[in-house]
């Protein structure tokens, strides 16, 4: 057990404690590996270097505090290519393997003001700081820690393998753009459990920024609350994504329960979620609520066509006044979608008359397909699909929603070789003019027991 206050560190938040706790954490490592333990107290620090076989134990009643002096940060990189933006993290580990951060303790990343331009605050300062950054690490464990106020991305993990996240909180602004709260990015076996997140920005996004997968990741057990999308797949996608569960989680106050974005040529396949209940926002004032969205687009014009095929969704619970958004392409259709017993309950129709689809990144061309399918008049809209599976799809809509706004429970364009079976919307068909279900320039469709 190395204790920082043996190494000079003063837990009074006035003294930077950054070289004390790295010199313990150096201290750790000859010794052949340990525990690195910060006791109660509250410390400043800037980039602080975890190696192998290093757990950084934050005891109850110590907070770590992101200094917010970019001199004290030399892990600095750009940020999402964004021409300058630099980034310096708090906690990095490199090509290290067993190592940990965990305990009762508490990391403040001090970006508590709003920023983006949605919240009218310019949303491109010159220097922010993330909280973890893990990059071609083996065997991580971040447990029971809570974290507050990341100022960009909580915790990044970039090429790793064999991660757990267990019983972690992050609260973060949520009018702070670009505060996600965890980015597993190209790696594989991630176990995310047990957490409580709200961000700013995406909650869970597994992402391919590199041409390497991301595949056998699972999380479940979690509480999700965002201003963007609380589970994410993409966009970033030069990566294939493959063998991805999520199940039994909360999705509260989420614009976008379920995202899944495929806009750089990646294959995503493979991917279940079960047992989910999502709620959107009912004040959201953004046209691009979908409590459950699927795309397949090209992020620039010469960007490949990827593929989405073999996707689950089963039992899941949805509170929203925007319908489920799927679209693929007729060049590159969605394969193999399935979708069971699920219950959409609309207390409140939103007006789709400028709705867009949620495009999940500000670095994408235009295209016809941004509203020519979110405005279609259904509560579950899908277009450009080979092989779909509907069974007990319920679509609950409150008396007043409906007269407002006419919905079928089902819209399909373009779609081929698919089993509609027990849809159900209520008010009935005798209700309004608009159909239960409307198929569109689709083939082989099967329509039973409804």
């Amino acid at each position: 057990m190395f204790n920082v206050r043996d190494f000079g560190a003063a837990g009074d938040r006035q003294q930077n404690d950054r070289t004390a706790i790295q010199t313990a954490i150096d201290a750790c490592s000859r010794a052949g590996g340990g525990t690195v333990c910060v006791p109660a107290g509250d410390y400043l620090s800037g980039t602080l270097r975890l190696q192998s076989h290093v757990t950084l134990h934050l005891g109850a009643g110590a907070r770590l505090w992101a200094s917010t002096d970019p001199h004290d940060y030399d892990s600095q990189h750009d940020y999402e290519s964004s021409g300058g933006l630099l980034v310096g993290t708090l906690i990095v580990a490199e090509d290290a393997e067993h190592v940990a951060v965990e305990g009762g303790g508490t990391i403040h990343g001090q970006g508590v003001a709003d920023l983006g331009a949605r919240w009218g605050v310019p949303d491109r300062p010159s220097f922010r700081t993330g909280i973890c950054l893990f990059q071609g690490c083996r065997h991580v464990v971040i447990r029971d820690i809570t974290i507050l106020y990341s100022d960009a991305w909580t915790v990044h993990l970039q090429r790793c393998e064999t991660v757990f996240v267990d019983g972690v909180t992050i609260f973060n602004n949520r009018h702070r753009l670009n505060s996600d709260g965890i980015d597993p990015n190209s790696c594989r076996d991630v176990h995310i459990a047990n957490c409580h997140i709200v961000t700013g920005d995406d909650c869970i996004v597994l992402k391919a920024t590199e041409p390497h997968p991301c595949e056998n990741i699972v999380v479940t057990n979690c509480t999700l609350e965002t201003t963007c999308a609380a589970v994410k797949l993409g966009t970033e996608s030069f990566g294939d994504f493959r063998d991805i569960h999520i199940s039994n989680c909360t999705i509260r106050n989420s614009p976008v329960g379920i995202g899944l974005y495929v806009k750089d040529g990646a294959t995503m396949e493979r991917v279940t979620f079960s047992n989910l209940s999502i709620q959107t926002p009912a004040d959201w004032q953004e046209h691009s609520v979908a409590p459950i969205f699927m795309d397949i687009e090209k992020r620039c014009a010469d960007s490949r066509i990827g593929a989405i095929r073999d996707v689950i969704f089963r039992d899941i619970h949805i509170h929203s006044e925007s319908g489920i958004l799927i679209q693929g392409m007729p060049e590159g259709p969605i394969e193999n979608l399935t979708m069971q017993n699920i219950t959409l309950r609309v207390d409140r129709a939103a007006d789709y008359a400028a709705r867009h689809k949620p495009k999940g990144s500000r670095r994408t061309m235009p295209h016809a397909s941004d509203t020519s399918y979110a405005r279609l008049p259904s509560y579950v809209t899908l277009a450009h699909v080979r092989g779909v599976m509907l069974d007990n799809i319920r679509v609950l809509i409150a008396a007043p929603a409906f007269r407002e706004h006419e919905r079928s429970a089902i819209y399909g364009y373009d779609l081929e070789d698919g089993v509609l079976r027990s849809i159900f919307r209520q008010p009935g068909e005798a209700a309004g003019q608009q159909p239960v279900i409307a198929l569109h320039d689709s083939r082989r469709m099967l329509v039973t027991e409804c």
